[in-house]
């Protein structure tokens, strides 16, 4: 069976995280996203997956390579072209991507999925395609319900009463809704999709090809289902991700490594005192980080591997990326911190390095002179007595 996963897109909302890492490989507790989609696929018996590309392409593809580690089959489809020697990522949209693939050789032959490479679900794919072929649907879009206070951050489906798509709102106001079951980013296509979409043109799946659909009348649906859903398509919906899996709101999503008191989970080889550290989970601590004595970590926050927390040092609600080091006295909370950025939970960033405020936060393989680390000391007390 078959599917295909969107990974061309440049998450510029997700960014700073986006500008090195693409949206499938973000990780969530060590892992990529797009590997819990590719367990779901397996574990539903879709064996060969097509993955289109585009920004930072080489590094999706030098991690799930031909998918063998994986229990299935994968190939690249990349978007866009060469110039001066370095790969230009020129994405074709979600439909122009599917219409790519198809027109190089015909590979979609019978029904299939397509997701979206940066969602996190637990949904019953079987059931779906079940429900999809019962209707005689040339393309089936997976809903979801949400409370009408929260409506008007999503793309809203409207149906008739047998689930026959009728339009679509693209966030609406919570007054002009029409519906509650959204657009969770999950379609059941059969082959005959490709002929709506125009060859060698950008053009979206929702924007462009649904409306086509539509206006055709064509036997287009919608199937409504309760499943786990969780978008990381804004940093602050990463933020609340890694939350809800602390905190096992997100129940299809493991906690790594060794569970050393309750609530505290470590990989391999952290070094820490825990008698003279303040530490209250739920908290994920990676591999290799060194935390010194006087410092506390609240949860939910997790710390990356090769971490360094220096002595009364806070980490509190936070999220912070391998290899970063937090200086003496530094309070972080509510933070994501990401290589030189430091982010908000409603995704405001600041360059540390270029607010000269790196030596707050840095590379933990950084080399810290012994009159800088004094240094930091001393203002870090001066701001800790000022507030």
């Amino acid at each position: 069976m078959k599917a295909m996963i969107l990974a061309a897109g440049k998450g510029t909302r997700v960014r700073p995280i986006t500008q090195t890492i693409p949206k499938p490989l973000i990780p969530i507790l060590q892992k990529p996203v797009m590997e819990f989609l590719l367990e779901l696929l397996r574990k539903h018996g879709f064996d060969q997956v097509m993955v289109n590309v585009s920004h930072l392409a080489e590094e999706i593809e030098s991690y799930f390579r031909d998918g063998q580690r994986f229990g299935v089959q994968i190939a690249y489809s990349f978007e866009g072209k060469i110039i001066d020697g370095d790969l230009v990522g020129e994405a074709l949209g979600s439909a122009g991507g599917l219409r790519r693939i198809q027109d190089f050789n015909p590979f979609f032959d019978d029904t299939f999925i397509v997701l979206c490479g940066d969602a996190l679900i637990d949904l019953d794919l079987t059931a779906a395609v079940k429900w999809h072929k019962e209707k005689g649907a040339i393309a089936t879009v997976v809903t979801k319900s949400v409370s009408k206070e929260v409506v008007s951050s999503y793309g809203v489906v409207v149906t008739d009463e047998e689930g026959k798509i009728k339009t679509f709102q693209e966030k609406p106001s919570i007054e002009e809704a029409l519906s509650t079951n959204i657009n969770t980013g999950i379609y059941i296509f059969e082959p005959e999709i490709i002929n709506y979409i125009p060859p060698n043109k950008k053009y979206d799946i929702g924007s462009e090809l649904f409306p086509k659909l539509v206006s055709e009348n064509t036997p287009f649906y919608a199937v409504n289902m309760d499943f786990e859903w969780v978008d990381i398509g804004k940093v602050p919906d990463y933020w609340h991700a890694i939350r809800g899996v602390l905190q096992r709101t997100i129940k299809n999503v493991q906690i790594p490594g060794i569970e050393v008191k309750p609530g505290i989970y470590t990989g391999l080889n952290v070094s820490v005192n825990w008698d003279k550290v303040n530490i209250q989970g739920p908290i994920y601590i990676g591999g290799m980080t060194h935390i010194e004595d006087g410092a506390t970590i609240i949860g939910p926050s997790m710390i990356g591997p090769n971490c360094w927390i220096c002595s009364n040092a806070t980490v509190d609600n936070s999220v912070i990326f391998e290899y970063s080091r937090l200086g003496p006295g530094v309070r972080l909370a509510d933070k994501l911190v990401f290589g030189r950025y430091c982010v908000d939970k409603t995704g405001a960033a600041i360059d540390v390095q270029a607010a000269a405020l790196d030596w707050l936060i840095t590379d933990s393989r950084q080399t810290m002179p012994f009159d800088h680390q004094n240094q930091q000391k001393a203002i870090a007390d001066l701001l800790n007595q000022e507030n």
